[in-house]
Parts: C-alpha cells; sequence; structure tokens
C-alpha cells in the first residue's frame, strides 16, 4: 500500500492564514477525488495560540465560502520533517525560519511558498526549490497577515489561497504514483461570499 502525501501549511501563530490554507486544500482534494492520497494538516512557527481554535473571523471566511473547519491550534516542530513530504510557507518569513529550523538539505527543500504556486515560480514540481532569497523570491508572493486589520483582509488571503491551491493540487497530483492516481482535475469553482460578517474582537498576538 503506498504511503499518502504529507503536507503541513504553516504560518505564525497558526490562528489565520495556515488554517485556512488548511481547509480550503482538503477541499480542494476532495473535488478532485485526492483525499485518500494526500493528508493535510496545519501549524504556527511560535506557540502563542496552542490549544486555541481559529481566528473567528478566519472561521467566518471559510463558513460563507462554503468551507468546513474544525481546528486546534499548534506549533511547527523539527521532528515531523522527516515524515512530511512538503512543507508550505505562508510567507517568506516563515519560508526563511523553517528552512532554518530544517535538519537536513533534502528537508530544507521541502519548505516552499504558497504563492509560488499560484505564479507558476516554484520549478521542479511539488518540491522544487524557491531560494531563501533573491530573484525567486519576494514579499510579492506574501499571503500577508490579516490579524491586526478589518474583515476584508481575511477574505483578500480567502482568495489569495483559493487562487494558490488550484495551483498546489496540480503540482502534487503529478507526483504522485501513478498507478494510484485517476487523472486529478482542478475544480472549477467560484466561493463567492455572499455577505460579510461583523468584525471580532482582537486580543492576541499576530498569526
Amino acid at each position: 500500500m503506498t504511503a499518502p502525501f504529507r503536507i503541513c501549511f504553516v504560518c505564525t501563530g497558526n490562528i489565520c492564514r495556515s488554517p485556512m490554507a488548511e481547509s480550503v486544500f482538503r477541499a480542494r482534494l476532495t473535488e478532485a477525488g485526492l483525499d485518500g492520497l494526500v493528508e493535510v494538516d496545519s501549524a504556527g512557527t511560535g506557540g502563542w495560540h496552542e490549544g486555541d481554535g481559529a481566528d473567528p473571523r478566519t472561521v467566518a471566511v471559510l463558513r460563507a465560502g462554503g468551507y468546513e473547519h474544525a481546528h486546534t491550534a499548534r506549533q511547527f516542530q523539527a521532528s515531523w520533517f522527516d515524515h512530511l513530504d512538503l512543507v508550505i510557507a505562508l510567507d517568506s518569513g516563515h519560508l526563511r525560519e523553517l528552512r532554518r529550523l530544517a535538519p537536513t538539505a533534502r528537508d530544507a527543500a521541502k519548505v516552499q511558498l504558497l504563492r509560488a504556486y499560484g505564479t507558476g515560480a516554484v520549478a521542479g514540481g511539488a518540491s522544487g526549490p524557491v531560494p531563501a532569497s533573491g530573484p525567486g523570491l519576494s514579499d510579492d508572493l506574501d499571503v500577508p497577515d490579516p490579524y491586526y486589520g478589518g474583515f476584508e483582509g481575511f477574505e483578500e488571503c480567502l482568495d489569495m489561497v483559493e487562487t494558490a491551491s488550484d495551483g498546489l493540487l496540480a503540482a502534487i497530483s503529478a507526483t504522485l504514483p501513478a498507478r494510484t492516481v485517476v487523472t486529478a482535475r482542478v475544480p472549477d469553482h467560484d466561493h463567492r461570499r455572499a455577505a460579510q460578517e461583523p468584525r471580532q474582537p482582537q486580543e492576541k498576538e499576530s498569526t
């Protein structure tokens, strides 16, 4: 039996961006019929919010987009690299921090920027390296932290995550063993939010 492909999305506190990406990408896998072949998780580079649920604004945006969501925040650990195939950073700061944390060069190469998949910037498939600095990396590929802004910032993050998730799905599908994969279809979707949710109070550190 072929082991599943394992992917972890990582932001700062694991309450805003990375749980959003986890929920969206899990939905993409289900739509493509690949949910049994790929395992999805998320974490934060810091442990400030360990044990907390997702930010209420993240939950509201996901619900408005039709995504299922259940989440408990946790901190990424270097030991996880051994069993992960891909570690997806939500911004360039996370990318650099995760690559410094990686025990080996091979593990460091597993760390990629999410929005690179939306622009075709990732070379060599799902695990092709994106440089930690220089022409291959810029803040333009970041999913910006919405924590200190309004609800609109969370909607913008969701739009970025949705776009990049389609490219990530295609990249991962291409790496899965041909004998176990029926050609994956990048789903045709239009998650338009019908109404905005009220702004929620902000009490904790940035994610």
